[in-house]
């Protein structure tokens, strides 16, 4: 079954081709040969700048014609050139592969693409022409001289002629959708291998991934810190105190029962709420609740917890699970930012937004307070954006003077 979708925008993307082809090649090969020709007096050069921006336009509607019939945009080409002034600027465009590249395809693209017109010119042609014969056939002058398609193989008569056209223009229109697509490969192919530059591509994945390993390494030694110092300024603290107390029981439990028996029960409640702050510590790292219940009932809890009151909406079913990591990185999310809302935004009500597509998991968290808030170094949302470039992830804040601050944070999912 033909996909008339498909050989629509095959269609599309192919019948404007030799124009488009035509439409760059003349004025590419006229700049870029008067250009060189003109390179010894100087005047070549800003005149081969000319054409290379015209070729990066030209590529950049090829790159959006590939993308309308393929369904899928080219990789990003990278173009390091056009930085500096005067000469410099000049310099460096001449010295960038990627303008070159575009150069290339403007100009060799005209011969590929009177390849590709044709043909399909030709084969959508005898389809229709065929398919239709024996609506207009009948109505063809013929005169003694005259010779149909059936002719050729030795039959006469003008339904023979029908049949043979026929036949014939079923024939390429069963096999049209094959050739549209072959013809589309071959162009959006050489544009795929003239218009991008997957070394440049592999390069900036590589340098993405080294930031976003920085950004992750950062921010768990950030966490690290955290931990140690909540640690060391509450739980510690109190196991110190309550180590003491226990110490001091022992020595008076013969000679002073009374005095022994009220340092354990201050030595119980040391523990009790030495307990309670390594409860509170965990719950930033990853709390029982997000590990036994999943992210739904954890940000319930989060948001219970929050002194200022908290909405939750989200659309994640109760019991619906993701991958580990962008749990971990969601509520890591939400239970800092609802922190710095209670230490900072004087607001009055806040709003804890939870979405998801196919691509991953969206958070809004939304508080009506002062506002002024801004990723900068050492603050907390820096610590928020560098916990979520360690998953791939985005932090962008809104937040104008006097409110209110609306933090968004996309976690694509993992693969």
């Amino acid at each position: 079954m033909f996909d008339f979708v498909q050989v629509r925008r095959d269609l599309v993307y192919l019948l404007p081709g030799l124009a488009v082809g035509l439409a760059s090649f003349i004025p590419l090969i006229c700049g870029s040969l008067l250009g060189l020709g003109t390179v010894v007096i100087w005047v070549g050069l800003p005149l081969l700048v000319v054409t290379l921006g015209l070729a990066r336009g030209f590529a950049a509607i090829e790159r959006f014609r590939v993308a309308a019939v393929t369904g899928h945009p080219l990789p990003p080409a990278r173009y390091t050139g056009g930085s500096g002034r005067g000469l410099q600027r000049l310099w460096t465009i001449l010295k960038d592969r990627q303008y070159w590249r575009d150069l290339a395809h403007g100009v060799l693209v005209m011969p590929l693409s009177v390849f590709t017109w044709s043909i399909t010119v030709v084969w959508v042609t005898a389809a229709v022409a065929g398919t239709l014969y024996p609506l207009y056939g009948w109505a063809i002058p013929q005169y003694p001289d005259s010779k149909g398609l059936s002719d050729l193989v030795g039959v006469h008569g003008l339904a023979a002629d029908i049949l043979a056209n026929t036949l014939l223009g079923l024939v390429f229109l069963a096999t049209g959708p094959r050739v549209l697509r072959a013809l589309a490969a071959l162009h959006t192919g050489f544009a795929r291998l003239l218009l991008t530059d997957e070394t440049a591509a592999l390069r900036e994945r590589t340098e993405h991934l080294t930031a976003s390993r920085s950004a992750a390494v950062q921010a768990e030694a950030q966490t690290l810190r955290r931990v140690e110092r909540d640690i060391h300024d509450g739980p510690q603290q109190r196991l110190v105190r309550l180590t003491m107390d226990l110490e001091a029981a022992r020595r008076r439990m013969n000679d002073n029962p009374e005095a022994a028996r009220t340092l354990v029960d201050e030595a119980l409640e040391q523990s009790r709420e030495a307990l309670t702050e390594l409860r509170a510590v965990s719950r930033g790292i990853a709390p029982p609740i997000l590990i036994d219940r999943g992210l739904p009932a954890a940000l319930t809890a989060a948001a219970a917890r929050c002194p200022v009151p908290t909405t939750l909406e989200c659309d994640l079913a109760d019991g619906r699970r993701l991958p580990e990591s962008v749990e971990n990185a969601a509520y890591f999310v939400v239970s800092e930012a609802l922190t710095n809302v209670a230490k900072h935004a004087r607001a009055d009500s806040c709003v804890v937004g939870v979405t998801t597509d196919a691509t991953g998991l969206w958070l809004r968290v939304t508080d009506y307070g002062v506002g002024g808030a801004h990723i900068g170094k050492g603050h907390g949302l820096a610590g928020l954006a560098d916990r979520l470039a360690g998953v791939d992830g985005r932090l962008d804040v809104h937040s104008p003077a006097g409110g209110p601050t609306v933090l968004t944070a996309e976690i694509p999912f993992p693969g």
